[in-house]
């Protein structure tokens, strides 16, 4: 099976398909960085917009999410191509249009990043692809876990809780990772019994991962050997980066077991009675 991670190179090759759409997913709710330079061809998503239900703080269902595709010219068939800015938007995506059943989802590798260093070309327009028909799969959220089942497994010796926030994050200095404002959770800390995986730590400096045996090294360094007992589960913030520590170890290592809390410290740091550790 061809790996769901894609080179810059593989998708410049590919441009030009028919059967390809590619999509810059943002943190932001701007379409400045966007206009000012893209991929050729990639159309523009804010991550909370797309990826969320239009009122709840829930996924969207295979069905709504089939009509956002639709929108765009996706159809079932179509592979899509997806880049975050910054990096982790793209993994969460990836996550997200998983769980929501769509067959051929990429993420390309190193973002806008690699592919700007490479020299390959940024473009100013603006697609406007003609809205298609979508049939829906059925979802998958057999990689989502939730507060009550986190709870439930703490200091569980087959559970494994991995943190992928910032240091200041994880040691309790901030709820959200500087320079930024501080904000999204009533308390810092972290989740009891969690060891600290910062995602950059699985990235090149060009925002692509790191080969494999370092994949391997970093995680075995936090006791996540391919071959451990139990389940892994990951989170951070708004379940971004954790989504990125699940898509290496599940698609570039070939874990099974590794779960990502969608809630993450947001909830976990706001809820009255839940545990933490500083």
């Amino acid at each position: 099976m061809e790996s769901p991670l894609v080179s810059a190179a593989w998708l410049a090759g590919r441009l030009e398909s028919p059967g390809i759409r590619v999509i810059e997913v943002s943190s932001v709710n701007d379409d400045a960085a966007y206009r000012n330079g893209h991929v050729p061809g990639a159309v523009w998503w804010y991550w909370k917009a797309a990826l969320w239900h239009d009122t709840d703080r829930e996924f969207p269902t295979p069905e709504v999410m089939g009509r956002r595709l639709g929108r765009i010219g996706v159809a079932p068939e179509t592979t899509v191509v997806l880049y975050g800015d910054p990096v982790q938007y793209g993994a969460y995506a990836f996550w997200v249009l998983s769980m929501c059943g769509h067959p051929d989802v990429r993420l390309l590798d190193g973002a806008r990043t690699r592919w700007a260093a490479d020299g390959r070309p940024l473009s100013t327009e603006t697609p406007r692809p003609s809205p298609v028909a979508y049939r829906p799969r059925p979802a998958d959220g057999s990689s989502r876990i939730g507060r009550d089942e986190v709870r439930a497994g703490l200091h569980r010796p087959d559970r494994l809780l991995l943190d992928a926030r910032a240091p200041e994050e994880y040691r309790g200095e901030r709820v959200m990772p500087p320079p930024f404002f501080d904000h999204g959770a009533e308390r810092t800390g972290r989740i009891p019994g969690a060891v600290h995986l910062y995602f950059r730590e699985l990235l090149d400096e060009d925002d692509t991962f790191k080969s494999a045996d370092e994949l391997r090294g970093a995680l075995r360094a936090r006791g996540a050997a391919p071959d451990r007992p139990g389940d892994v589960v990951a989170y951070c913030r708004l379940s971004h980066r954790a989504a990125l520590l699940w898509f290496a170890m599940r698609h570039l290592l070939g874990y099974r077991n590794v779960r990502v809390y969608d809630g993450s410290w947001t909830e976990w740091g706001s809820i009255v009675g839940f545990p933490i550790e500083t």
